[in-house]
């Protein structure tokens, strides 16, 4: 567990950033982006949590939250350097945890008969934005996947997120009874 005795170190004045191994990036590069990107969807899920989800949602999304932060180590840090360090990581028992609860979560709601708009009680939407977020953050990974090696799980991972995220916005309206919010055609 790392000890953080100051906020600010004023290393990053220059417009970089140190990766877990130490080496020295520019905040805007790829991988910056990618980690920076999963570090907003856990801000976007704390603000759903938050909002007071319901009961099977709040426990869902603790251990989610939590494997974030190992997602975040796991594009942190070069993979080359995982063999030197012992870093949490995202495996593909975490992918499956996320199969797993859609199944639970989609068995107690209706069938997708028409697309879904962000909406519903306010944590859904909320739900809703992390979905998107989530989105970027995988489109960056795969961005990054594209440039150097990353992690084997990591794409996976936050293309079950996304999609379990959508299963859960659907969940939180289904539970407090409020209708998902439709799209319209012919609007």
């Amino acid at each position: 567990m790392p000890r953080i005795t100051k906020v600010y170190t004023r290393t990053g004045d220059d417009g970089t950033t140190g990766l877990g191994g130490g080496q020295r990036v520019d905040k805007d590069s790829l991988r910056v982006a990618a980690f920076g990107t999963v570090d907003e969807l856990n801000s976007q899920i704390g603000a759903a949590v938050a909002l007071g989800l319901v009961e099977r949602l709040m426990v869902a999304l603790k251990p989610i939250q939590n494997e974030l932060f190992h997602l975040g180590s796991d594009l942190c840090i070069l993979e080359e350097d995982k063999l030197k360090f012992a870093v949490p990581r995202i495996e593909e028992r975490h992918v499956v945890a996320l199969e797993q609860l859609m199944d639970e979560l989609s068995a107690q709601i209706a069938p997708l008969e028409n697309f879904v708009l962000p909406g519903g009680a306010p944590g859904a939407a909320q739900l809703h934005v992390a979905r998107t977020v989530c989105r970027r953050a995988e489109r960056e990974t795969i961005a990054l996947g594209r440039t150097e090696p990353i992690g084997e799980f990591v794409i996976r991972y936050l293309n079950r997120l996304s999609d379990a995220l959508f299963v859960m916005a659907r969940y939180e309206n289904h539970v407090r009874e409020i209708p998902d919010v439709l799209w319209d055609s012919r609007a």
